[in-house]
């Protein structure tokens, strides 16, 4: 044997025998499987002889072997299309990391070319490259800095607080009103009454003064909501006029996000704080007794609990010496007398009264909000009437404050009621998975005596309280879940505190049933 013929030989055995074996058998076997004239015959050589159980048999297992057949051929199917897809993808893969390679490539190039166009215009300010322009300017001003203790108090740009600095200069002409301490406070409200509609062609009902007056004894936050064009800014426009100290309004915009919509923000570059309109009234409100008021106009037109927040948690502080805001970080020597350590401390003078209208265009305000403020509703106008000519009022907040006090101590909530409310606590909490809150209590027996001094009833405070703090969270639940336990609520104040009293929480029971 040569060694052709072994090679010859022994390839064929390999490659024709072996390898190509392979795939004729795979081939043959899937030729035999599908071989349907093959089974024809078998059935018809073996059928002559079957009973009935043996046709049964026979039927059977030609079914299941063409449902094997079917399987098979599904499941070749699948793994085809897996294929096709893994491979599609790794395709993509490639032409992805291809691209961004490109990518990379073209920013090397741009890199480059910046570099090279930066070089060229060094070299025309006669620098070196790293030698920055602005060295000699930044010398002048730390030199300027150095000498910020001989700065000219009256230049217009002594201070990077212009606007406060401008206060603590006109400050020394001010002169401070006689304040009246002997009105009360249901004089204020008749007389603040009277002076909207002779002076502004406002009309109020007493009641919504009394409301809106009470607030003033119980948070710093209050929300007037309705629909629109039903007085709630000029509410509060008559009420700065009457103290003749105007209300700051700020016109919330949907671009509001954070505190710097507030206080304003220290601008780096031209090292000035941009104070807004009303952080001035805050530092001004600083020097004075007067009654300040800023109006958060269509307060929820962006998110409230975004830009006020900072505010909310500062004034829910326990005591007045905690209501600090910081301003900046660092100290100037010629900063405004009232800052401290770069700090504001707020003022006790100043209430926020924010305007909402209920409509698509507004976001819903979160109960953190609500929780703090006093949301008094005015979804209707007053009634004309005729007033004799009233002249504003000099009030200074301590008077006011002090009346407030004046009425916890005489028109304390009554034992009988406090039990009751206990009680209604403990139905609400068991039916409605709802409670009252230590905020609300606390607020309750703030809200009611000072509603009783300006001459309301002591079960219309709590009416009010109840409707507008704890029923108003009803409106979050399912109420289709919460339809039939709301007669059993509205029966349960008819019984405890009398079917004549408690109007307006049942009243605002019966709208949420209509809602269902």
């Amino acid at each position: 044997m040569t060694v052709t013929a072994f090679i010859s030989e022994f390839l064929n055995q390999f490659f024709v025998q072996g390898l190509f074996g392979i795939f004729k058998g795979i081939g043959m076997g899937i030729v035999n499987m599908f071989n349907v004239p093959r089974y024809i015959e078998i059935f018809k050589a073996n059928s002559g002889n079957f009973t009935a159980t043996d046709w049964i048999i026979a039927i059977l297992t030609v079914i299941a072997t063409i449902a094997i057949l079917a399987v098979i051929v599904v499941l070749v199917a699948i793994l085809v299309k897996k294929y096709l897809r893994v491979r599609k993808t790794l395709v993509d893969q490639e032409e992805l990391l291809n691209e961004v390679g490109n990518l990379n490539r073209e920013i090397i190039k741009l890199s480059s070319e910046k570099e090279r166009i930066l070089a060229m215009k060094v070299s025309q300010l006669g620098l070196k490259p790293g030698e920055s322009p602005f060295v000699e300017q930044e010398e002048k001003d730390e030199d300027e800095e150095e000498k910020s203790d001989d700065v000219d108090m009256t230049a217009d740009d002594y201070s990077r607080f212009y606007k406060c600095t401008q206060v603590d200069l006109e400050i020394a002409d001010y002169v401070p009103p006689e304040f009246d301490n002997e009105i009360t406070l249901p004089e204020i409200v008749d007389r603040f009454r009277n002076f909207a509609c002779s002076q502004l062609g406002l009309f109020y009902e007493p009641k919504l003064i009394r409301l809106f007056l009470s607030a003033f004894a119980t948070t710093r936050l209050i929300i007037l909501q309705g629909i629109s064009g039903t007085g709630k800014t000029s509410l509060a426009y008559a009420w700065g006029k009457f103290l003749r100290n105007p209300a700051i309004i700020a016109s919330v915009q949907p671009s509001w996000r954070d505190r710097t919509e507030i206080f304003g923000y220290f601008n780096e570059f031209t090292k000035r704080f941009n104070e807004t309109e009303v952080l001035k009234k805050m530092y001004e409100a600083t020097y004075k007794e007067e009654i300040y008021i800023t109006v958060l106009d269509e307060m929820n037109i962006a998110r409230v609990e975004y830009y006020f927040a900072e505010l909310l948690s500062i004034l829910e502080m326990p005591t007045r010496e905690e209501w600090v805001v910081s301003l900046v970080p660092s100290v100037w020597p010629t900063d405004p007398k009232h800052l401290f350590d770069g700090k504001l401390r707020l003022p006790e003078n100043m209430w926020y009264i924010g305007t909402i209208n209920n409509d698509d265009s507004t976001f819903a305000v979160s109960d953190k909000v609500y929780d703090r403020a006093i949301p008094i509703d005015i979804n209707s106008k007053g009634k004309a009437f005729d007033a004799p000519k009233t002249e504003w009022l000099p009030l200074s907040y301590k008077h006011l404050e002090a009346m407030f006090k004046e009425c916890q101590e005489k028109y304390k909530v009554s034992d009988e009621n406090l039990r009751k409310l206990e009680e209604l606590d403990d139905y609400v909490i068991e039916h409605f998975r709802l409670a009252f809150g230590n905020r609300i209590v606390k607020q309750l027996k703030e809200f009611v005596p000072a509603y009783v001094g300006c001459g309301g009833t002591e079960i219309d405070g709590i009416d009010f309280v109840l409707c507008h703090k704890i029923l108003r969270k009803f409106e979050s639940l399912n109420l289709s879940f919460i339809r039939d336990e709301i007669d059993g609520l509205i029966t349960y104040l008819n019984k405890h505190f009398g079917k004549s009293n408690m109007m307006e929480s049942k009243e605002y029971l019966l709208r949420l049933q209509k809602l269902m």
